[in-house]
């Protein structure tokens, strides 16, 4: 078993590291504190093809792999984990669904211009009533002569108001439950497609996140992801895929959050020592770096796995929920070893510790990981 990355592998994390020091570190705080979302550092990752890194070069990727694209949202999640989940967001479930069950001509239309950095995409599942429980979606597409039309809401879209294409999940067949669902893939600047204004959160600032309102979207046939009652199959095998780079975000924001208390606590003088020289922070640090590494372990495995074509759905789910609860766990110890100081935003480890709790949240909360897990047991 070697657990080395391949030559490849390194070059492209020591690229986007690199990157993300240079370009990202230094202004991230100043986008977490104005809201100001990253334009120019994402037309940046796209010149250097981060973009392309999990889709084939057929449809203008590079053919890296998963666990290439987990390393490069690890890296920049790292420095801004609201530049993360863009990227997470745009590549795992805004264009995933439409590279894995998309026809040809639906691949070079929309996959081939996201995986070249020429646009962002964005995934429409959740609604007001229909979070952790997404087979309760009440968006609707109803026939209309050789199309169809769409209309309904979703709430916390990650890009929404920066994308130019979402799969959005309507209920075609209402009376056959989740086997009615099925996916579109809708033009933003298609008509009646609307976006609310940017929500206020927490955390992850920087990020685009808005409600979807799809007031009589008309769409043609050919808009449709796959067959008619796919679509809750689709966006389970989807949101995998997802759990992965979510986990890969969390695992930056583990390491960010580590590597910040370990500086800290080397200069922090008090009692005329080095406060990392208290057994009390080492052991703090000592259980940082010890989630920090078994997060990133199973993160890795879970993408490998899904680029050897395997079985990877239980993998997943485990390294979402490890690595979700690992960075929450590290951003609130962080605080704790950097303590008055760690409340206030002169320091980065409040940022951390506020775009931290989405990983417990998004793309299926800590009781759903559970649940998945659970029932791939046999419970």
């Amino acid at each position: 078993m070697d657990f080395r990355l391949n030559e490849e592998q390194q070059m492209i994390q020591n690229m986007v590291r690199e990157f993300a020091d240079k370009e990202l570190a230094p202004v991230a705080a100043r986008l977490d504190e104005e809201g100001e979302f990253p334009h120019e550092i994402i037309r940046k990752m796209g010149a250097l093809g981060l973009f392309g890194l999990p889709f084939s070069e057929e449809y203008g990727g590079t053919g890296a792999g998963y666990l290439s694209y987990a390393l490069a949202v690890e890296e920049i999640s790292r420095a801004c984990a609201s530049t993360g989940i863009t990227y997470a967001a745009h590549c795992s479930i805004g264009a995933g669904p439409i590279y894995l069950f998309g026809t040809p001509e639906q691949k070079k239309q929309w996959v081939m211009p996201c995986a070249q950095g020429k646009m962002l995409a964005a995934f429409g599942l959740t609604e007001p009533n229909a979070g952790s429980d997404a087979g309760g979606t009440q968006t609707t597409a109803v026939p209309d002569g050789d199309g169809w039309v769409l209309n309904g809401s979703k709430c916390f879209i990650t890009n929404a108001g920066v994308a130019k294409v979402a799969v959005i999940t309507a209920v075609t067949d209402k009376e056959k439950g989740s086997r009615g669902i099925s996916s579109f893939v809708v033009p933003t600047d298609t008509p009646g497609f609307k976006v609310g204004q940017p929500y206020r959160k927490l955390g992850l600032n920087a990020s685009d996140t808005r409600e979807i309102i799809l007031d009589n979207v008309r769409l043609p046939k050919e808009s449709m992801l796959g067959k008619p009652g796919e679509g809750f199959k689709q966006f389970l095998i989807a949101l995998d895929g997802g759990r992965i780079s979510i986990g890969a975000l969390s695992v930056g924001i583990a390491q960010a959050c580590l590597d910040a208390s370990l500086k800290y606590a080397r200069e922090r003088v008090q009692f005329d020592q080095p406060i990392a020289k208290f057994q009390a922070v080492q052991f703090k640090l000592a259980d940082m770096k010890m989630k920090t590494e078994l997060a990133r372990t199973m993160v890795y495995k879970a993408a490998w796995l899904k680029d050897q074509g395997l079985a990877f759905s239980m993998e997943a789910a485990i390294a979402k929920l490890y690595a979700s609860e690992a960075a929450m766990q590290n951003a609130t110890e962080a605080v704790q070893i950097y303590g008055g100081y760690g409340y206030m935003k002169d320091y980065p480890v409040e940022r951390y510790f506020r775009d931290a709790k989405l990983m417990e949240i998004g793309e299926g909360t800590s009781e759903i990981q559970r649940l998945v897990i659970a029932r791939l047991l046999g419970c």
